[in-house]
């Protein structure tokens, strides 16, 4: 045996590895790289010399696809075989992979059967240039950062940042890192992408001085990738001009999804037309056997041309799903598909193998949503579900109607009052103003999809369903989410549940005299029970049984048979593979766990990567954490070491105060977080929400919104000098000696802010309740969310006018038409409209005046002074000065 004493490399080692070219483009070609020869000392105290190439303990097999030609293939196993790996190849040209005798699988894409085996055995899957960048390197390159998983959509690609804020950089290279990219410090050929504010830093330089092949982005597009889970397109967001900051509004350009076709319906009815016209040579099907199941519900000639399309390709059809090697079905309900779905079976739709036969190549039918068998039922929930699209075209536009009705939903192209949802891919267009006047919910596609793919219906509460990145048209990422077989498994085959039809004649005759191959799952014993689903109710009594082949059931074996191993443990009768991907996850997530981990120990938590704590949350967690620190310090241990103080603790918060006109942190945003800190260790909290404050602090009377939202609530309102004499004192000084006074304020404005916050008082936040809607026009000075916060804050309605038809039906939705006095019904009621006078504000007057004829209301266009006045006093103020007419 030999002692490993000291290990050295030599030197013509370290001469060629330093000769190697730091960064070689993808395309480069593959050379071999020199043994690493290292020396050792035995006990002898004689060196042995023991060589090492780069791939000497890799069993691999390569996957050809559209992608990865034959020519690229023979190159990539020279490079592998030349450094030492091992090519395996299947037993023959149509056997499956042999899982257990690889540690690497090479492809480009995860279409292939076996991919799903393989991520169960915890085998590596990687792209052709994983091998590339571990020669480059001299090294084996992290196998995820060059996984073919979709859900890794950032695989491929290397960030360098160049001018963006360390904390920026920290989160924008943390979510690239977690999903699949790699990152670079300095500028190589081997960067894709550069991240800056701005094209004038020498790191874009050097881009454009050597003509690289690098794009430069702005942030922000990686942000809005990360919030949707997916790769959009980069066009919008490109310096020198990104359409983002120079053309934030106006049309957005259409997109389309030409690889929908044959993905965007259930259930088609007649063959694809780009059939080959010579059936010998499509292979897809070479040695597989295939079921179509009776629920297809076809007719006889067309079954018949499709299994003569499936003979003259190499396959077969089979009437038996224990024999078939692909079931075709259409419903999750039949007996075949939970036998074929629980023996690891492809099973697919008709769509689906129409799919196969016009692209002669092999997709799995969980890689797109209706490629798979649907629910007889539908989605639990979803018939609530009214849905109507806008800005999808073509074949996305298609893909999306058939989806929302096989969840189960109903679909409307008109969208009307009593629709529930609006599904779109940006938000310019009628049907998107409109449903935000009738308050319809209003979502990308996402929410709809992976509500299909997870088999439950997802919180609308979630950013990533309500995110539109300006500028881009979502339709360009629809179709790719795939469904979630740990979801379909969990829902529709457990394991445990089995059929009648499973245990009968036909199932039992297959299943003794079936050959199985590695990799493959005979039926176990447990599918001879009959089906039982899982009951909500309590648990049912254990009934006698006088077989004994009822009465013991041998745990359902592995996917993964591995010849010749002894002494293997029976797994348990629940789901191994279940088990196993989740070990994988929880293996490939190992990273960014630690990462997680280590960044929320920081002080502010996980800072911009998720919701950012308020100081309120801080206040309330620091609370806790002391409360709890002190009860444990009370339970030491006493006799040995004596009494324990107890840990000092701070008083909890006693202000909630809100700033406006504060100019004391203008210049420095670190002396704010500092300051604020030292406040709230004085007990006051900082807070932002105008409804949440106690006390109020501004220079002067402002007309801010935060000055006047916040009156609804009556707050004390101080001087700033309170928050300027605390910081110096280091103490919660008593806020009474700084009430504001502002006799000036006061006369400008023609009221008394004591009268305010009285009135304030007796109003509770309900100043604007009793009157109608408000309507707002979207341009008015000053911003539509200023004062649609000021009217939700004193309990009012705000509804965006616009001078269409489907106002009207909002406003009437918004009891438009009813009393709102309750007392005397004499007096005249109006409805207002807050504008501006520009010409196109103006051109709205006659047609406000027009809608409100017939609710037996009056009219009333103002200006915004009326608004912010009435907050002011906490009155409702009317002046003949106040309204606006045409000129």
């Amino acid at each position: 045996m030999l002692d490993l004493v000291r290990v050295r490399f030599r030197e013509d080692f370290l001469a060629a590895a330093n000769s190697v070219p730091q960064a070689p483009r993808a395309s480069a070609s593959l050379t071999t790289r020199p043994a690493v020869r290292c020396q050792f000392v035995d006990m002898d105290g004689e060196e042995t010399t023991a060589p090492s190439l780069l791939f000497s303990q890799i069993h691999f097999l390569i996957v050809q696809s559209e992608s990865l030609n034959p020519s690229a293939a023979e190159t990539l196993v020279k490079a592998l075989v030349e450094n030492g790996a091992q090519e395996q190849s299947r037993p023959n040209a149509t056997g499956k992979i042999p899982i257990h005798e690889v540690t690497h699988i090479i492809a480009a894409t995860s279409d292939f059967p076996e991919y799903d085996a393989a991520e169960d055995a915890l085998k590596s899957v990687v792209k052709p240039e994983w091998v590339t960048a571990s020669v480059a390197k001299g090294r084996l390159a992290n196998p995820r950062s060059y996984s073919p998983d979709p859900r890794h959509f950032f695989s491929g690609l290397v960030l360098c940042c160049a001018d963006i804020p360390e904390g920026d950089k920290d989160d924008v290279i943390g979510g690239v890192l977690a999903t699949g990219g790699l990152y670079s410090s300095s500028v190589t050929k081997m960067v894709t992408h550069i991240v800056t504010l701005s094209i004038g830093h020498e790191k874009c330089q050097t881009v454009l001085n050597k003509d690289l092949k690098c794009k430069i982005v702005l942030p922000h597009w990686f942000d809005d990738c990360l919030r949707l889970g997916k790769k959009i397109s980069e066009d919008p967001y490109l310096l020198p001009d990104p359409d983002v900051l120079c053309k934030p509004h106006g049309p957005i350009n259409e997109t389309k999804k030409l690889d929908m076709q044959g993905a965007s319906s259930t259930q088609p009815t007649e063959l694809p037309r780009s059939v080959p016209p010579d059936t010998q040579k499509l292979d897809v099907f070479r040695g597989k056997k295939i079921m179509l199941s009776d629920d297809l519900r076809i007719r006889v000639h067309l079954r018949g041309t499709i299994e003569d399309l499936i003979d003259n390709g190499g396959g077969a059809v089979t009437g038996s799903v224990h024999r078939a090697d692909v079931l075709i079905c259409q419903f999750r309900e039949s007996p075949d598909y939970r036998l074929a779905s629980r023996a690891g079976k492809a099973v697919g739709n008709l769509a689906w193998l129409y799919y196969l036969i016009t692209h002669n190549s092999w997709t799995s039918p969980m890689r797109r949503l209706l490629h798979y068998p649907i629910s007889k039922h539908g989605l639990p929930g979803f018939d609530k579900f009214r849905i109507s699209l806008s800005n999808y075209n073509g074949e996305a536009r298609v893909y999306l109607e058939n989806l929302a009705i096989a969840a189960g939903g109903a679909f409307t192209k008109t969208m009307k009052e009593d629709n529930t949802h609006l599904i779109t891919a940006h938000q310019h267009s009628e049907k998107c103003d409109a449903a935000k006047e009738w308050n319809l919910n209003i979502v990308n596609h996402l929410w709809l999809e992976e509500s299909y793919a997870k088999w439950q219906i997802q919180t609308l509460s979630n950013p990533r369903y309500t995110h539109f990145p300006p500028r881009t048209n979502l339709s360009e990422i629809v179709g790719q989410t795939q469904i979630d077989r740990q979801a379909v498994e969990r829902h529709f085959y457990p394991q445990g549940s089995v059929d009648e039809s499973e245990g009968g004649e036909t199932g039992r005759s297959n299943a003794g005299s079936r050959q199985y191959g590695s990799g493959q799952l005979p039926p176990s014993s447990s599918d001879a029970v009959p089906y039982r689903p899982r009951s909500s109710g309590a648990t049912p009594k254990a009934t006698k049984s006088h077989g004994a082949y009822q009465s013991i059931r041998t745990p359902a074996t592995s996917r993964i048979i591995v010849d010749g191993k002894e002494n293997e443990t029976p797994s348990t009768t629940g789901s191994r593979g279940a088990k196993d991907r989740a070990a994988a996850k929880l293996h490939d997530q190992a990273a960014d766990i630690a990462l997680y981990e280590k960044e929320r120990k920081r002080v502010g938590g996980v800072i911009f990567g998720g919701r950012r704590q308020t100081s309120e949350d801080r206040v309330s967690n620091m609370s806790r954490k002391r409360s709890s620190s002190k009860d444990e310090g009370l339970a030491t241990d006493e006799d040995a070491r004596g009494v324990k103080r107890p840990k000092k603790t701070k008083e909890p918060p006693v202000m909630r105060l809100l700033l406006t006109g504060y100019k004391g942190w203008a210049t420095s945003g670190k002396r704010e977080a500092e300051d604020k800190s030292r406040l709230r260790d004085m007990g006051i909290v900082v807070t932002q929400d105008p409804t949440q404050c106690t006390h109020l602090a501004s220079p002067t009377i402002l007309r801010t919104k935060k000055f006047v939202c916040s009156l609804a609530s009556a707050p004390v309102v101080l001087s700033t000098d309170y928050i300027d004499d605390c910081l110096a004192k280091n103490q919660a000084l008593q806020p009474e000696d700084y009430l504001l006074n502002d006799p000036a304020g006061e006369q400008r404005l023609g009221f008394k802010l004591s009268d305010a916050l009285s009135r304030a008082k007796n109003h509770r936040g309900k100043l604007l309740e009793s009157l109608p809607p408000i309507f707002v026009t979207e341009t008015v000075k000053g911003g539509f969310d200023i004062f649609k916060g000021i009217i939700e804050a004193n309990g009012g309605t705000c509804v965006p006018y616009k001078a269409r038809a489907s106002t009207l039906a909002a406003a009437r939705a918004g009891n438009l038409e009813e009393d709102h006095h309750g007392v005397d019904t004499n007096e005249p009621e109006y409805i207002y409209l807050l504008s501006g006078q520009t010409p196109g504000e103006v051109a709205l007057w006659a047609k406000f005046r027009q809608m409100v004829q017939g609710t037996g209301k009056l009219p009333r266009i103002s200006e915004t002074d009326w608004l912010l006045n009435s907050a002011l006093r906490q009155e409702l103020h009317w002046n003949a000065s106040y309204e606006l007419k045409e000129s």
